[in-house]
Order: structure tokens, then sequence, then C-alpha cells
């Protein structure tokens, strides 16, 4: 799998993401898994007002969905200082308007899709190259963004970018997806379901004769022997391929759990 590969590791050092690979240097120190500004998930969820890091989603326009992390502050013997996000149990989804937040960037310009290895971070880690919310939503649109929020009564106040030292390993899954919005779809695998967000990074594999057909309209062309899709499609073609259908389909995925970001999609033909 070249391609998944390559969409990996783009990933792992593309600015929306802020990741460093792990396997790349040595943590010098790892601090309490909860600063004394975060507050527990369900706090978070629950609370007129506080502080929240995770991976951001976009959700609308001047909107944005995080579910809350624990983090920890990371610094390594390469120079990486930045967090480590894990996942909190039972932690609810928080949807903020980031319209008239202030923004700070960890690279040293404004419009840069990625870090090209200069950084511009404070003492603890934060972005602070100063952004607008304009710029957010630009981050967003290439997918997730790792950054910590402070918010008041559904508002954010203030978002700080963050270099995030983990990329979590991809896991495959057999199961159903249904659309949630043009960007977003509900995963059922193994019991659970897992919101997963999805961007023009992600790969669409039909066994359809071309890309814009109708789920598993017509002869299976381009299934292999187990009934998976062959043909590279694009996100936009997984868009509108779900966007005419009302009950889930049968798929096969790769995703990122953590960041629930959906890598490939598999059209699945038959008893696959």
């Amino acid at each position: 799998m070249k391609l998944l590969a390559t969409v990996t590791a783009a990933a792992a050092f593309a600015v929306g993401g802020c990741a460093v690979p792990a396997a790349m240097s040595t943590p010098v120190s790892t601090p309490t898994t909860l600063s004394s500004d975060t507050v527990s998930a369900t706090q978070t969820a629950t609370s007129p007002s506080g502080v929240v890091y995770g991976w951001a989603w976009s959700d609308g326009q001047g909107h944005l969905r995080i579910v809350p992390k624990a983090e920890s502050f990371v610094k390594q013997s390469s120079g990486f200082t930045g967090y480590r996000l894990k996942d909190v149990p039972g932690a609810e989804e928080v949807r903020l308007d980031y319209g008239a937040a202030t923004f700070g960037r960890v690279t040293v310009e404004c419009g840069l899709k990625e870090t090209e290895g200069n950084v511009a971070l404070d003492a603890k880690g934060l972005g602070r190259t100063a952004c607008t919310p304009a710029d957010l939503t630009d981050g967003l649109e290439r997918g997730p963004v790792a950054l910590r929020a402070e918010y008041r009564t559904g508002k954010a106040t203030r978002i700080n970018e963050i270099l995030v030292s983990d990329w979590p390993d991809l896991r495959t899954a057999t199961g159903t997806i249904q659309r949630v919005n043009d960007t977003t779809v509900l995963l059922s695998t193994g019991g659970k379901q897992v919101k997963l967000g999805y961007s023009f990074a992600t790969a669409f594999y039909r066994t359809t004769a071309g890309c814009g057909d109708g789920w598993l309209t017509g002869r299976p062309v381009n299934a292999d022997k187990d009934g998976l899709g062959k043909k590279q499609c694009s996100a936009d073609d997984l868009t509108a391929a779900l966007a005419k259908l009302h009950d889930p389909v049968r798929v096969k995925v790769d995703y990122t759990p953590g960041v629930d970001s959906l890598e490939q999609v598999w059209e699945v033909f038959g008893d696959a």
C-alpha cells in the first residue's frame, strides 16, 4: 500500500495535523497527564467556560468540533517541544464558534501549510504567530488541526495550534458508514460507532465502472477477488455517493483513532 504510506507520512508532518513521529527523538520530560488549566471531559462538555485540547474538525461555517483529550507537555532531546494527547473515557464532543477568537499558529507565517522546519512557540508550547479565524478556517479545510481552545458559552475566545509528538497508529475495520455531512461519516463496526472526519486527502476505492456512479450500481467491474473496490476515486466522489443514500452502506476503511480521521474507504460488493 504505497499510497497509504504516503498519506500517513504526509499527515504526520502537515501543519493541519501538527504531528512529529515519536521515533525521531527521545522524551526528556513528560509532566502530569492533565495540566492545571485542563478540565475533565464531563466539565468541558457541560460547563459554560473552560479549556480543551484535542483534534479539531470543521463543523460548519465558523464552527469546529473537538473531542477533549488529556494532554501532557513534552520536551524531547531533538529540540521538539509540544504535547502528547490521550483519549479520555466518556469524553463528549464540544462544538465551538471561533469567529471572534484570537488564533495563534505554530508556523512563522499565517499562510504556510507546513512548518518548513521553523516553528513559533511560546514557553508553554503554544503557537504564537498572531493569525485570524479565516486562517483557522483554511487549516480546517485541509483536515484536523491539533489545538488548545479557551471558550465561554459555546464561543472560543482564544485558540492556539499545538505540535503533537505522536501520530496514532492506523486501524483497519469492516462495517458500515452513514453520512453525517459533507466531511463526516458515522462508522459502525464491532458493536461500536465512531464519528470520523475526512478531507481531500482521503482515498476512495470503487467497485463501479466510474467514480460518479451510484453506490454498487452496474456490474462490479472494479472489484477484486474479495469484493473490494479497486478504482481509486476522490473524497469529493465519496461525498457525492453518500449524499444519494439514506441507509448505511458496507465498507472497509482505514482510519486513525484518537484523531478520528478517515484515511481510506473501499466500497464492498457482495459478502466480502
